[in-house]
């Protein structure tokens, strides 16, 4: 018990100081990305940081497993510079040993990249994505005072005053063939409800007139929603549903592959950590890191080569070729000696 919360203490000293540096500069990637978009949009900096939250999850899956995989791989070879692991072979705990002790902690955290990838990442993106979509429309709708021919969809709109998204004397006309209606309001407000542009229409009313009557209607409050809304746009309910209805259409496939091989990568190369980790100072040198490196490069190379071409298929073939090109490069050089 001792061992493993010293070898987990170990580890954690070398993966916090690594991730967070790691997290920091890819967070400033994604905070580059949504700058520039203030060219387009305007955002204040409550709604800067709510899309950079939408990014979060993007950032954790491609900074987690690398950080992971490279940490351990230091941290063992780390103990074996200083001969620490020398003297706990001796004591009779042999390199799979040490790999059963870092398991559990490999398997959750295999689980938590599981739904981050394909749980949290298809969400963020869509509310991010929507997110953008809105503030486009906001910035494309600059309605002015006392100016006719501007349009709300549909609609022809006059305003008298406006003060930020607060209209003031507002007149609403829309003409068909047998009916035309006359909305007027002392006050109204842009809302973004859902992900649609919406005008709340305060103390108004409403004509109507079509060929056989002339109605009026007056109401206390009244929603007129954006008729150009898209609605054919994709609506996400939820993950599962999803990745099921991207399954039945054949869609976006390399993703769901790339998400799941990414996810398992430090799970599926504990031996690999292991042989880099494990070396004799006296006659080996220490380039853990340099293979580390070499590994990840290799392996995110062979996920997207053979991912984009087997789709489906790679979720179980890449880990057989990897495992098995693992184990036997374990056995061929750390297992013996060790």
């Amino acid at each position: 018990m001792r061992l493993n919360n010293y070898l987990h203490s170990q580890f954690a000293v070398t993966f916090f100081p690594i991730f967070l540096g790691l997290f920091f500069i890819t967070s400033m990637v994604f905070l580059v990305k949504i700058a520039s978009l203030t060219s387009i949009i305007t955002m204040n900096f409550f709604e800067l940081f709510k899309l950079f939250s939408y990014s979060i999850p993007q950032i954790i899956f491609f900074t987690l497993p690398i950080t992971f995989f490279i940490s351990l791989a230091i941290t063992l070879s780390k103990l074996s510079s200083e001969y620490e692991l020398t003297v706990i072979t001796s004591f009779g705990l042999n390199p799979e040993k040490i790999l059963k002790i870092f398991f559990p902690i490999t398997a959750i955290l295999t689980l938590l990249l599981l739904v981050v990838s394909v749980g949290l990442i298809p969400k963020a993106k869509y509310l991010s994505k929507q997110f953008i979509e809105i503030k486009k429309k906001e910035a494309n709708f600059n309605i002015k005072e006392s100016e006719f021919g501007q349009k709300f969809g549909d609609w022809l709109i006059y305003i008298d005053g406006k003060e930020n998204n607060i209209f003031k004397d507002l007149k609403l006309l829309q003409t068909d063939k047998d009916r035309d209606q006359f909305v007027i309001s002392k006050e109204a407000v842009l809302e973004n409800l859902k992900g649609f542009l919406s005008f709340r229409l305060d103390d108004g009313t409403v004509y109507i007139v079509d060929n056989k009557e002339f109605s009026q209607i007056k109401y206390d409050r009244l929603f007129i929603n954006d008729s150009i809304a898209d609605d054919k746009e994709d609506k996400f309910l939820d993950s599962y549903t999803f990745w099921k209805d991207n399954f039945k259409q054949n869609k976006d496939l390399d993703d769901i592959t790339f998400y799941i091989l990414t996810s398992i990568f430090p799970l599926i190369s504990l031996f690999l950590i292991i042989t880099f980790g494990y070396f004799n100072p006296r006659y080996e040198k220490n380039k853990t890191v340099a293979y580390s490196i070499l590994a990840v490069v290799v392996y995110y190379v062979l996920i997207k080569y053979i991912g984009d071409r087997l789709l489906i298929h790679s979720i179980y073939i890449i880990p057989i070729i990897w495992l098995l090109g693992s184990y036997i490069l374990y056995s061929k050089t750390t297992k013996k000696e060790y």
